[in-house]
């Protein structure tokens, strides 16, 4: 007779691989520290955990996992030259009012909040957008409680329009949440999309992988309530979408 884990629904056997899986991870992060650790010294700062991040976004390829992953301190040397981003550096991008962070869905996850509508395209190019962005990442990542590795991200489109339009900033932001924050996104829900914004989506998903775009909901109005609550307590919940918390700007988090 197949015996199951109560909590857990797992017979004996699929425990025992998640397991086995589990140390072929281990194993290979430590070949991974290696490697980046001999290209990059600054490697010895990083914890096992991050770097088992970057080798499950490459499939446990240790070769490609190493390369994303000295890419990543690369980028980050750049754009994060401080090992931060000061709220000074975005105030344009703040002004919007467009960033929230809410509560944890049932899993655990904390939640952020992005109204389309209010995003505008800068003028003077993507730098400052791109430091916001790694701002609200840094600042929902804080908020992933010890033993969880991801958050959901809401984006709500109602009332988005042409002058909202922006795919240069679009491909940005989702390329260095793919490429620097791999295995961060739990979930993205896109709702309340008008028809006019897919025209848009169709020259951004082809910069995308298939492990981020598996992780992308495109909500149906009429199915809205149930899909957020079926990932949301009410109690957790945007107060916008039948929830209890009141929105909170990602800045006075």
């Amino acid at each position: 007779m197949e015996l199951k884990n109560e909590k857990l629904g797992a017979t004996r056997e699929e425990e025992q691989g998640c397991g086995e899986d589990i140390l072929i991870e281990k194993s290979k992060a430590e070949i991974m520290r290696t490697i980046v650790e001999r290209e990059d010294p600054s490697s010895k700062d990083v914890d096992d955990h991050t770097l088992r991040r970057f080798l499950r976004a490459q499939d446990l390829d240790v070769d490609k996992a190493s390369d994303m992953f000295l890419k990543y301190l690369n980028w980050k040397r750049t754009i994060i030259p401080n090992g931060y981003i000061a709220e000074r550096e975005i105030r344009n991008e703040l002004a919007q009012n467009k960033l929230f962070i809410q509560g944890y869905s049932k899993k655990g996850q904390p939640i952020i909040v992005l109204l389309g509508n209010k995003h505008k395209p800068s003028k003077s190019g993507l730098d400052e957008f791109k430091r916001c962005v790694v701002y609200a990442f840094d600042k929902i990542c804080a908020r992933i409680p010890s033993g969880k590795d991801n958050f959901i991200a809401i984006v709500d489109l109602e009332g988005w329009g042409y002058k909202n339009s922006d795919v240069r900033g679009y491909i940005a932001a989702l390329l260095i949440l793919q490429d620097c924050y791999p295995e961060r996104l739990g979930k993205l829900f896109f709702i309340h999309v008008p028809y006019m914004f897919m025209t848009a989506w169709k020259m951004i998903c082809p910069f995308l992988d298939s492990r981020t775009t598996k992780k992308i909901c495109f909500v149906e109005n009429k199915k809205l309530r149930a899909t957020l609550h079926s990932a949301i307590d009410e109690d957790q919940l945007p107060e916008i979408y039948g929830g209890k918390l009141p929105l909170v700007p990602v800045q006075d988090i």
